[in-house]
Protein backbone atom coordinates (compact mmCIF):
# COMPACT_ATOMS: atom_id res chain seq x y z
CA UNK A 1 0.00 0.00 0.00
CA UNK A 2 1.67 3.16 -1.10
CA UNK A 3 1.68 6.14 1.72
CA UNK A 4 1.69 9.92 1.29
CA UNK A 5 2.50 12.49 2.92
CA UNK A 6 2.03 16.66 3.22
CA UNK A 7 4.57 19.36 2.01
CA UNK A 8 5.12 21.88 4.44
CA UNK A 9 8.27 24.38 4.52
CA UNK A 10 10.23 22.71 2.01
CA UNK A 11 10.31 18.99 4.30
CA UNK A 12 7.55 15.66 3.63
CA UNK A 13 5.42 14.82 6.68
CA UNK A 14 3.27 12.62 8.42
CA UNK A 15 -0.42 14.38 9.43
CA UNK A 16 -1.81 14.53 13.07
CA UNK A 17 -3.44 11.44 11.52
CA UNK A 18 -4.15 9.53 8.64
CA UNK A 19 -6.65 7.88 6.59
CA UNK A 20 -7.65 5.44 3.97
CA UNK A 21 -8.01 5.71 0.05
CA UNK A 22 -10.39 4.07 -1.74
CA UNK A 23 -9.69 3.29 -5.68
CA UNK A 24 -12.92 3.90 -6.96
CA UNK A 25 -13.21 1.13 -10.21
CA UNK A 26 -12.28 -1.59 -7.31
CA UNK A 27 -14.07 -0.20 -3.90
CA UNK A 28 -10.34 -1.03 -2.53
CA UNK A 29 -8.25 0.44 0.16
CA UNK A 30 -5.15 1.61 -2.37
CA UNK A 31 -3.40 4.11 -0.18
CA UNK A 32 -2.80 5.76 3.08
CA UNK A 33 -2.92 9.30 2.86
CA UNK A 34 -1.95 12.00 5.79
CA UNK A 35 -5.23 13.99 7.44
CA UNK A 36 -3.95 17.67 8.23
CA UNK A 37 -5.18 18.95 11.25
CA UNK A 38 -5.15 22.55 13.39
CA UNK A 39 -1.32 21.48 14.39
CA UNK A 40 -0.43 21.04 10.54
CA UNK A 41 -1.90 23.81 9.32
CA UNK A 42 -0.72 26.50 11.44
CA UNK A 43 2.94 25.04 10.77
CA UNK A 44 1.71 25.23 6.85
CA UNK A 45 0.58 28.94 6.96
CA UNK A 46 3.43 29.93 9.55
CA UNK A 47 6.11 28.53 7.31
CA UNK A 48 4.65 30.74 3.97
CA UNK A 49 4.10 33.78 6.18
CA UNK A 50 7.49 33.62 6.76
CA UNK A 51 9.01 32.72 3.17
CA UNK A 52 6.68 35.40 2.25
CA UNK A 53 8.75 38.05 3.80
CA UNK A 54 12.32 36.76 4.89
CA UNK A 55 14.91 34.18 3.08
CA UNK A 56 15.45 34.09 -0.73
CA UNK A 57 12.05 34.31 -1.67
CA UNK A 58 11.44 37.23 -0.26
CA UNK A 59 14.50 38.44 -2.25
CA UNK A 60 13.73 37.61 -5.54
CA UNK A 61 13.62 38.83 -8.66
CA UNK A 62 9.89 38.75 -11.03
CA UNK A 63 11.97 37.33 -13.57
CA UNK A 64 14.14 34.92 -10.65
CA UNK A 65 9.99 33.80 -10.15
CA UNK A 66 9.67 32.99 -13.50
CA UNK A 67 12.23 31.11 -14.09
CA UNK A 68 11.32 28.81 -11.00
CA UNK A 69 8.41 28.92 -12.68
CA UNK A 70 9.63 27.51 -16.45
CA UNK A 71 11.46 24.78 -14.36
CA UNK A 72 8.19 23.55 -12.96
CA UNK A 73 6.70 23.52 -15.93
CA UNK A 74 9.09 21.87 -17.58
CA UNK A 75 9.19 18.75 -14.97
CA UNK A 76 5.60 18.72 -14.88
CA UNK A 77 5.50 17.94 -18.34
CA UNK A 78 8.17 15.41 -18.08
CA UNK A 79 6.11 13.72 -15.05
CA UNK A 80 2.89 13.88 -16.47
CA UNK A 81 2.14 10.07 -17.33
CA UNK A 82 3.31 9.44 -13.34
CA UNK A 83 0.82 12.07 -12.59
CA UNK A 84 -1.64 10.46 -14.85
CA UNK A 85 -1.57 7.66 -13.31
CA UNK A 86 -1.97 8.58 -9.73
CA UNK A 87 -5.26 10.86 -10.34
CA UNK A 88 -6.59 8.17 -12.27
CA UNK A 89 -5.93 5.26 -9.94
CA UNK A 90 -7.04 7.94 -7.00
CA UNK A 91 -9.94 9.38 -8.18
CA UNK A 92 -11.26 7.27 -11.39
CA UNK A 93 -10.96 9.69 -13.63
CA UNK A 94 -9.68 8.07 -16.87
CA UNK A 95 -6.60 7.55 -18.13
CA UNK A 96 -6.83 9.10 -21.98
CA UNK A 97 -8.29 12.02 -20.33
CA UNK A 98 -5.62 12.53 -17.42
CA UNK A 99 -2.76 11.96 -19.68
CA UNK A 100 -3.68 14.74 -21.64
CA UNK A 101 -4.93 17.55 -19.47
CA UNK A 102 -1.67 17.04 -17.19
CA UNK A 103 0.57 17.37 -20.10
CA UNK A 104 -1.54 20.57 -21.16
CA UNK A 105 -1.21 22.05 -17.06
CA UNK A 106 2.73 22.64 -17.64
CA UNK A 107 1.49 25.18 -20.41
CA UNK A 108 -0.62 26.66 -17.37
CA UNK A 109 3.03 27.06 -15.75
CA UNK A 110 4.56 28.27 -18.67
CA UNK A 111 1.93 31.34 -19.09
CA UNK A 112 2.06 32.80 -15.65
CA UNK A 113 6.33 31.97 -15.62
CA UNK A 114 6.34 34.54 -18.79
CA UNK A 115 4.01 36.60 -16.93
CA UNK A 116 6.20 37.11 -13.67
CA UNK A 117 8.19 40.07 -14.56
CA UNK A 118 5.40 42.15 -16.89
CA UNK A 119 3.11 42.51 -13.49
CA UNK A 120 3.50 46.46 -13.56
CA UNK A 121 2.82 49.27 -11.18
CA UNK A 122 1.81 52.72 -12.73
CA UNK A 123 3.17 56.55 -12.48
CA UNK A 124 0.01 58.73 -11.71
CA UNK A 125 0.04 62.20 -12.95
CA UNK A 126 -1.25 63.58 -9.89
CA UNK A 127 -2.89 67.22 -9.79
CA UNK A 128 0.20 68.56 -7.24
CA UNK A 129 2.93 69.83 -8.60
CA UNK A 130 5.55 69.27 -6.19
CA UNK A 131 4.73 65.39 -5.66
CA UNK A 132 5.72 62.69 -7.85
CA UNK A 133 3.13 59.16 -7.30
CA UNK A 134 3.48 55.42 -8.22
CA UNK A 135 1.13 52.55 -7.69
CA UNK A 136 3.31 49.81 -6.89
CA UNK A 137 2.16 45.85 -7.01
CA UNK A 138 2.69 43.72 -4.78
CA UNK A 139 1.68 39.85 -3.71
CA UNK A 140 -1.52 39.66 -1.65
CA UNK A 141 -0.20 37.40 1.11
CA UNK A 142 -0.38 34.01 2.17
CA UNK A 143 -2.76 32.51 0.17
CA UNK A 144 -5.02 29.52 0.97
CA UNK A 145 -6.15 27.72 -1.90
CA UNK A 146 -8.63 24.65 -1.62
CA UNK A 147 -8.81 21.98 -4.62
CA UNK A 148 -11.24 19.76 -5.43
CA UNK A 149 -10.75 16.08 -6.22
CA UNK A 150 -12.09 16.42 -9.95
CA UNK A 151 -9.12 17.62 -12.33
CA UNK A 152 -6.87 18.62 -9.50
CA UNK A 153 -3.32 19.40 -11.23
CA UNK A 154 -5.55 21.79 -13.73
CA UNK A 155 -7.70 23.55 -10.74
CA UNK A 156 -4.41 23.85 -8.74
CA UNK A 157 -2.51 25.41 -11.52
CA UNK A 158 -4.74 28.02 -12.38
CA UNK A 159 -3.92 29.35 -8.30
CA UNK A 160 -0.75 28.36 -8.17
CA UNK A 161 0.91 29.30 -11.43
CA UNK A 162 -0.51 33.03 -11.15
CA UNK A 163 -0.27 33.55 -7.41
CA UNK A 164 3.53 33.11 -8.07
CA UNK A 165 3.72 34.86 -10.27
CA UNK A 166 2.68 37.48 -8.76
CA UNK A 167 5.12 37.07 -5.82
CA UNK A 168 2.70 35.20 -2.73
CA UNK A 169 3.45 32.13 -1.08
CA UNK A 170 0.52 29.66 -0.07
CA UNK A 171 -0.95 26.85 1.25
CA UNK A 172 -2.74 24.26 -0.86
CA UNK A 173 -5.01 21.74 0.45
CA UNK A 174 -5.81 18.79 -1.94
CA UNK A 175 -9.12 17.30 -1.12
CA UNK A 176 -9.72 14.13 0.97
CA UNK A 177 -11.27 12.22 -2.18
CA UNK A 178 -8.10 11.46 -4.16
CA UNK A 179 -5.49 14.03 -3.12
CA UNK A 180 -2.77 11.63 -4.45
CA UNK A 181 -1.38 13.88 -7.81
CA UNK A 182 -1.42 16.67 -5.45
CA UNK A 183 0.48 15.12 -2.89
CA UNK A 184 3.30 13.69 -5.75
CA UNK A 185 3.25 17.22 -7.46
CA UNK A 186 4.76 18.56 -4.48
CA UNK A 187 7.79 16.41 -4.83
CA UNK A 188 8.25 18.59 -8.19
CA UNK A 189 7.90 22.26 -6.64
CA UNK A 190 10.58 20.39 -4.33
CA UNK A 191 12.95 19.26 -6.81
CA UNK A 192 11.95 22.96 -8.77
CA UNK A 193 13.89 24.36 -6.37
CA UNK A 194 11.23 26.51 -4.89
CA UNK A 195 12.57 27.88 -1.35
CA UNK A 196 11.38 26.26 1.61
CA UNK A 197 7.74 27.44 2.77
CA UNK A 198 6.59 28.98 -0.50
CA UNK A 199 4.83 26.38 -1.73
CA UNK A 200 2.95 24.16 1.09
CA UNK A 201 0.44 21.23 0.23
CA UNK A 202 -1.41 19.41 2.79
CA UNK A 203 -4.78 17.52 2.64
CA UNK A 204 -7.61 16.82 5.33
CA UNK A 205 -11.24 16.85 5.51
CA UNK A 206 -13.01 20.25 5.87
CA UNK A 207 -14.28 20.87 9.63
CA UNK A 208 -10.69 19.86 10.66
CA UNK A 209 -8.19 21.42 8.10
CA UNK A 210 -10.33 23.40 5.52
CA UNK A 211 -12.19 25.46 7.98
CA UNK A 212 -8.92 25.96 10.31
CA UNK A 213 -6.98 26.80 7.00
CA UNK A 214 -9.72 29.06 5.92
CA UNK A 215 -9.78 31.30 9.03
CA UNK A 216 -6.10 31.32 10.15
CA UNK A 217 -5.31 35.49 10.85
CA UNK A 218 -2.41 34.75 8.55
CA UNK A 219 -4.63 34.41 5.73
CA UNK A 220 -4.97 37.07 3.31
CA UNK A 221 -7.02 35.48 0.49
CA UNK A 222 -9.33 32.34 0.06
CA UNK A 223 -9.09 30.75 -3.65
CA UNK A 224 -11.93 27.82 -3.25
CA UNK A 225 -12.90 25.62 -6.54
CA UNK A 226 -16.23 23.48 -4.86
CA UNK A 227 -19.37 23.64 -4.44
CA UNK A 228 -22.05 26.42 -3.41
CA UNK A 229 -22.90 24.91 0.10
CA UNK A 230 -18.74 24.39 0.86
CA UNK A 231 -18.48 28.31 -0.04
CA UNK A 232 -20.62 29.15 1.85
CA UNK A 233 -18.89 28.30 5.25
CA UNK A 234 -15.79 29.31 3.31
CA UNK A 235 -17.02 33.03 2.73
CA UNK A 236 -18.45 32.94 6.54
CA UNK A 237 -14.28 31.56 7.92
CA UNK A 238 -13.11 34.39 6.19
CA UNK A 239 -15.14 36.99 8.45
CA UNK A 240 -12.69 35.95 10.95
CA UNK A 241 -9.66 37.14 9.34
CA UNK A 242 -11.46 39.37 6.58
CA UNK A 243 -9.37 37.40 3.89
CA UNK A 244 -10.42 38.31 0.30
CA UNK A 245 -11.80 35.31 -1.45
CA UNK A 246 -12.18 33.80 -5.26
CA UNK A 247 -14.46 31.32 -6.37
CA UNK A 248 -15.39 29.03 -8.95
CA UNK A 249 -18.45 26.54 -7.74
CA UNK A 250 -19.50 24.88 -11.19
CA UNK A 251 -22.80 25.29 -12.60
CA UNK A 252 -25.94 23.88 -14.45
CA UNK A 253 -24.91 25.15 -18.32
CA UNK A 254 -27.26 25.02 -21.09
CA UNK A 255 -26.08 23.74 -24.28
CA UNK A 256 -28.44 25.29 -27.01
CA UNK A 257 -28.63 23.37 -30.40
CA UNK A 258 -30.99 24.95 -33.00
CA UNK A 259 -32.28 23.58 -35.91
CA UNK A 260 -29.41 24.73 -38.52
CA UNK A 261 -26.89 23.23 -36.78
CA UNK A 262 -24.41 20.86 -37.48
CA UNK A 263 -25.93 17.99 -35.24
CA UNK A 264 -23.67 15.36 -35.76
CA UNK A 265 -21.00 17.87 -34.51
CA UNK A 266 -23.30 19.36 -32.04
CA UNK A 267 -24.04 15.73 -30.88
CA UNK A 268 -20.52 14.65 -30.63
CA UNK A 269 -19.85 18.09 -28.28
CA UNK A 270 -22.53 17.01 -26.31
CA UNK A 271 -21.31 13.86 -25.55
CA UNK A 272 -17.89 15.26 -24.48
CA UNK A 273 -19.87 17.79 -22.59
CA UNK A 274 -21.33 15.87 -20.31
CA UNK A 275 -19.79 12.42 -20.02
CA UNK A 276 -16.24 13.29 -20.48
CA UNK A 277 -14.87 12.98 -17.11
CA UNK A 278 -18.01 10.56 -16.18
CA UNK A 279 -19.69 14.16 -15.98
CA UNK A 280 -17.73 15.19 -13.31
CA UNK A 281 -16.65 18.20 -14.64
CA UNK A 282 -17.48 21.70 -13.37
CA UNK A 283 -18.93 23.25 -17.13
CA UNK A 284 -20.80 19.89 -18.00
CA UNK A 285 -23.15 21.08 -20.37
CA UNK A 286 -25.87 19.10 -18.03
CA UNK A 287 -29.07 20.86 -19.68
CA UNK A 288 -29.40 20.29 -23.31
CA UNK A 289 -31.98 22.84 -24.61
CA UNK A 290 -32.80 21.81 -28.24
CA UNK A 291 -35.17 23.39 -30.83
CA UNK A 292 -38.61 21.02 -31.40
CA UNK A 293 -38.21 20.39 -35.19
CA UNK A 294 -34.71 18.30 -34.24
CA UNK A 295 -35.64 17.57 -30.52
CA UNK A 296 -36.41 13.80 -31.22
CA UNK A 297 -33.82 13.37 -33.87
CA UNK A 298 -31.05 15.44 -32.12
CA UNK A 299 -31.81 12.69 -28.74
CA UNK A 300 -32.10 9.64 -30.94
CA UNK A 301 -28.18 10.52 -32.42
CA UNK A 302 -27.57 11.09 -28.20
CA UNK A 303 -28.99 8.10 -27.21
CA UNK A 304 -26.79 5.99 -30.26
CA UNK A 305 -24.12 7.51 -28.80
CA UNK A 306 -24.14 7.10 -25.67
CA UNK A 307 -25.44 3.47 -25.26
CA UNK A 308 -22.20 2.37 -27.47
CA UNK A 309 -19.56 4.08 -24.65
CA UNK A 310 -17.09 2.18 -23.66
CA UNK A 311 -17.15 1.70 -19.75
CA UNK A 312 -14.26 0.19 -18.32
CA UNK A 313 -11.02 0.11 -16.12
CA UNK A 314 -10.37 3.35 -15.96
CA UNK A 315 -6.31 2.83 -16.77
CA UNK A 316 -6.93 1.16 -19.95
CA UNK A 317 -6.79 3.66 -22.51
CA UNK A 318 -10.13 2.28 -24.54
CA UNK A 319 -12.08 3.15 -21.74
CA UNK A 320 -14.18 6.29 -22.61
CA UNK A 321 -16.65 6.85 -19.14
CA UNK A 322 -14.82 5.41 -16.04
CA UNK A 323 -16.37 5.19 -12.49
CA UNK A 324 -17.26 8.14 -9.99
CA UNK A 325 -15.17 9.10 -7.84
CA UNK A 326 -16.86 7.99 -4.67
CA UNK A 327 -19.70 5.74 -3.49
CA UNK A 328 -21.23 8.81 -1.81
CA UNK A 329 -21.66 10.18 -5.31
CA UNK A 330 -22.71 6.97 -6.84
CA UNK A 331 -25.40 6.77 -4.82
CA UNK A 332 -26.02 10.45 -5.09
CA UNK A 333 -26.95 10.28 -8.37
CA UNK A 334 -28.51 7.32 -8.05
CA UNK A 335 -30.85 9.08 -5.99
CA UNK A 336 -31.44 11.91 -7.89
CA UNK A 337 -32.03 10.32 -11.09
CA UNK A 338 -35.26 8.12 -9.29
CA UNK A 339 -36.69 11.49 -7.87
CA UNK A 340 -36.76 13.08 -11.46
CA UNK A 341 -38.21 10.40 -12.90
CA UNK A 342 -40.81 10.00 -10.24
CA UNK A 343 -41.42 13.71 -10.91
CA UNK A 344 -42.32 13.33 -14.69
CA UNK A 345 -38.67 13.31 -16.76
CA UNK A 346 -38.63 9.83 -19.28
CA UNK A 347 -35.68 7.91 -18.91
CA UNK A 348 -34.25 7.90 -22.65
CA UNK A 349 -31.34 5.83 -21.81
CA UNK A 350 -29.34 4.43 -18.61
CA UNK A 351 -30.48 5.92 -15.19
CA UNK A 352 -28.70 3.06 -13.30
CA UNK A 353 -25.61 1.86 -11.60
CA UNK A 354 -23.49 -0.75 -12.89
CA UNK A 355 -23.11 -3.96 -11.26
CA UNK A 356 -19.99 -5.81 -10.48
CA UNK A 357 -16.87 -3.64 -8.68
CA UNK A 358 -16.27 0.41 -8.85
CA UNK A 359 -18.23 3.19 -8.40
CA UNK A 360 -19.87 3.06 -12.06
CA UNK A 361 -22.77 4.80 -13.48
CA UNK A 362 -24.56 4.29 -16.64
CA UNK A 363 -24.50 7.96 -18.94
CA UNK A 364 -28.25 8.43 -18.80
CA UNK A 365 -30.51 10.85 -21.05
CA UNK A 366 -33.67 12.02 -19.08
CA UNK A 367 -35.99 14.12 -21.05
CA UNK A 368 -37.84 16.48 -19.19
CA UNK A 369 -40.33 18.29 -21.51
CA UNK A 370 -43.02 19.87 -19.81
CA UNK A 371 -42.09 18.62 -16.40
CA UNK A 372 -40.47 20.30 -13.67
CA UNK A 373 -37.79 17.74 -12.73
CA UNK A 374 -34.42 18.09 -10.58
CA UNK A 375 -32.17 17.27 -12.73
CA UNK A 376 -33.42 20.65 -14.16
CA UNK A 377 -31.98 22.39 -10.89
CA UNK A 378 -29.80 20.55 -9.34
CA UNK A 379 -26.19 19.55 -10.00
CA UNK A 380 -25.44 15.99 -10.49
CA UNK A 381 -21.84 16.08 -11.06
CA UNK A 382 -22.15 12.67 -12.75
CA UNK A 383 -23.00 11.74 -16.78
CA UNK A 384 -26.81 12.51 -16.17
CA UNK A 385 -27.82 14.79 -19.01
CA UNK A 386 -31.53 16.08 -19.30
CA UNK A 387 -33.27 17.51 -21.98
CA UNK A 388 -35.76 20.41 -22.89
CA UNK A 389 -37.13 21.87 -26.44
CA UNK A 390 -37.48 25.05 -27.59
CA UNK A 391 -39.88 26.75 -30.22
CA UNK A 392 -38.59 30.27 -30.35
CA UNK A 393 -34.66 32.36 -29.39
CA UNK A 394 -36.55 33.73 -26.76
CA UNK A 395 -37.34 31.10 -24.99
CA UNK A 396 -34.41 29.31 -25.53
CA UNK A 397 -32.83 32.18 -23.88
CA UNK A 398 -35.15 32.08 -21.37
CA UNK A 399 -34.59 28.25 -20.17
CA UNK A 400 -31.12 29.07 -20.38
CA UNK A 401 -30.63 31.27 -17.57
CA UNK A 402 -33.71 29.77 -15.09
CA UNK A 403 -30.88 28.70 -13.18
CA UNK A 404 -29.32 30.16 -10.01
CA UNK A 405 -25.72 28.91 -12.02
CA UNK A 406 -24.20 30.99 -14.54
CA UNK A 407 -20.64 29.26 -15.21
CA UNK A 408 -20.55 28.05 -19.02
CA UNK A 409 -22.94 27.50 -22.18
CA UNK A 410 -22.65 26.47 -25.27
CA UNK A 411 -24.46 27.85 -28.69
CA UNK A 412 -24.75 25.49 -31.75
CA UNK A 413 -25.93 27.35 -34.47
CA UNK A 414 -25.04 28.68 -38.12
CA UNK A 415 -26.73 31.72 -37.63
CA UNK A 416 -23.97 33.85 -36.52
CA UNK A 417 -25.84 37.34 -35.76
CA UNK A 418 -28.29 34.98 -33.68
CA UNK A 419 -24.85 33.54 -31.62
CA UNK A 420 -24.26 37.15 -31.05
CA UNK A 421 -27.56 38.02 -29.25
CA UNK A 422 -27.39 34.77 -27.55
CA UNK A 423 -23.71 35.50 -26.42
CA UNK A 424 -24.93 38.59 -24.98
CA UNK A 425 -28.18 37.43 -23.21
CA UNK A 426 -26.86 34.49 -21.41
CA UNK A 427 -26.11 35.15 -18.13
CA UNK A 428 -22.85 33.26 -17.87
CA UNK A 429 -18.92 33.40 -17.55
CA UNK A 430 -18.01 31.18 -20.89
CA UNK A 431 -20.03 31.08 -24.05
CA UNK A 432 -18.81 28.47 -26.27
CA UNK A 433 -20.34 28.96 -29.63
CA UNK A 434 -19.74 25.88 -32.01
CA UNK A 435 -17.56 23.67 -29.57
CA UNK A 436 -17.54 23.20 -26.25
CA UNK A 437 -14.91 22.61 -23.55
CA UNK A 438 -12.16 24.86 -24.92
CA UNK A 439 -9.38 26.15 -22.07
CA UNK A 440 -6.22 27.86 -22.50
CA UNK A 441 -3.86 30.04 -19.76
CA UNK A 442 -4.83 33.00 -21.89
CA UNK A 443 -8.64 32.59 -21.52
CA UNK A 444 -10.00 33.98 -18.17
CA UNK A 445 -12.77 31.85 -16.71
CA UNK A 446 -15.05 32.00 -14.11
CA UNK A 447 -19.38 32.24 -13.25
CA UNK A 448 -22.11 34.67 -12.42
CA UNK A 449 -24.70 33.92 -9.01
CA UNK A 450 -24.11 30.62 -7.50
CA UNK A 451 -21.15 29.88 -9.57
CA UNK A 452 -19.09 32.10 -7.99
CA UNK A 453 -16.85 35.20 -8.14
CA UNK A 454 -13.03 36.08 -9.49
CA UNK A 455 -11.50 34.69 -12.54
CA UNK A 456 -8.85 32.14 -12.92
CA UNK A 457 -6.98 32.14 -16.06
CA UNK A 458 -4.99 34.98 -17.92
CA UNK A 459 -3.41 38.30 -16.87
CA UNK A 460 -6.37 39.58 -14.87
CA UNK A 461 -5.53 36.43 -12.06
CA UNK A 462 -2.17 37.44 -11.56
CA UNK A 463 -3.50 40.57 -11.09
CA UNK A 464 -5.59 39.30 -8.56
CA UNK A 465 -2.96 37.59 -6.23
CA UNK A 466 -1.76 41.42 -5.92
CA UNK A 467 -2.61 44.64 -3.94
CA UNK A 468 -1.33 48.29 -4.67
CA UNK A 469 0.70 50.31 -2.87
CA UNK A 470 1.04 54.14 -3.47
CA UNK A 471 3.55 55.48 -2.95
CA UNK A 472 3.71 59.82 -2.15
CA UNK A 473 7.24 61.35 -3.35
CA UNK A 474 7.84 65.17 -2.89
CA UNK A 475 9.97 66.77 -4.95
CA UNK A 476 10.45 70.19 -3.99
CA UNK A 477 13.56 71.01 -1.94
CA UNK A 478 11.35 73.94 0.24
CA UNK A 479 10.67 73.08 3.58
CA UNK A 480 7.39 72.14 4.82
CA UNK A 481 5.89 75.26 6.07
CA UNK A 482 4.89 75.43 9.79
CA UNK A 483 1.02 74.25 9.73
CA UNK A 484 -0.02 76.46 12.58
CA UNK A 485 1.55 79.49 11.51
CA UNK A 486 -0.90 81.73 9.76
CA UNK A 487 0.35 83.36 6.60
Amino acid sequence: MRRFQHYINGEFSDGEASYPSIDPATGAVWAEMPEAREGDVDRAVNAAEKALYEGPWAKMTATQRGKLLYKLADLVAANAQVLAELETRDTGKIIRETSAQIAYVAEYYRYYAGISDKIEGSYLPIDKPDMDVWLRREPIGVVAMVVPWNSQLFLSAVKIGPALAAGCTMVVKASEDGPAPLLEFARLVHEAGFPAGVVNIITGFGASCGAALGRHPKVAHVAFTGGPETARHVVRNSAENLASTSLELGGKSPFIVFADADLESAANAQVAGIFAATGQSCVAGSRLIVERSVKDKFVALLREKAETIRIGAPLDMATEVGPLATKRQQDNIGALVTKSIESGARLVTGGRKIDGEGFYFAPTILDCDDVISPSLIEEFFGPVLSVVSFDSEAEALKLANDTRYGLASGIFTQNLTRAHRLMKGIRAGIVWVNTYRAVSPIAPFGGFGLSGHGREGGMAAALDYTRTKTIWLRTSDDPIPDPFVMR
